[in-house]
C-alpha cells in the first residue's frame, strides 16, 4: 500500500510541476500578445484578452480532439496536462477580462496596460 501511495504522490507531484511550468508559459504569453494588442487597438476595449481567451479555447478544443485515447496522437497523460490545464489554462484565464473591463469602467486602479 505504501508503494502504491509513493507512486500516486510522485505522479501528482510531477503532474502539478508540468501544469505550473505550462502555466507560467501561458501566462506570460498572454500577458504579452494582450499588451501587443490593447497598444495596436488600444485599451478602451480588451481586444488583447478577449482574442487570448477565443484562440486559448480553439487550441485546447483542437488539441484535445487530436489526443483522446481514440484521436490521431497518442501522447501521455503529463503532456495533456502540460498543455491543456497549464498552457491552455493559464494563457485563457478569464480574470484578467474582468479586470481590464473594470479599468474601462473608470476603475484605474484595475488597468493592466497604463
Amino acid at each position: 500500500m505504501l508503494v502504491a501511495l509513493d507512486k500516486m504522490v510522485a505522479g501528482t507531484v510531477g503532474t502539478t510541476l508540468w501544469v505550473a511550468l505550462g502555466s507560467a508559459i501561458g501566462g506570460s504569453a498572454r500577458y504579452l500578445l494582450s499588451g501587443v494588442v490593447a497598444n495596436w487597438l488600444g485599451a478602451a476595449f480588451p481586444w488583447g484578452t478577449l482574442i487570448v481567451n477565443v484562440t486559448g479555447c480553439f487550441v485546447i478544443g483542437i488539441f484535445n480532439t487530436l489526443t483522446v485515447p481514440d484521436g490521431l496522437f497518442l501522447v501521455p497523460t503529463n503532456v495533456r496536462m502540460f498543455v491543456m490545464v497549464g498552457m491552455c489554462g493559464g494563457y485563457t484565464t478569464f480574470s484578467s477580462f474582468s479586470l481590464e473591463w473594470l479599468a474601462r469602467d473608470g476603475f484605474a486602479a484595475a488597468s493592466l496596460y497604463r
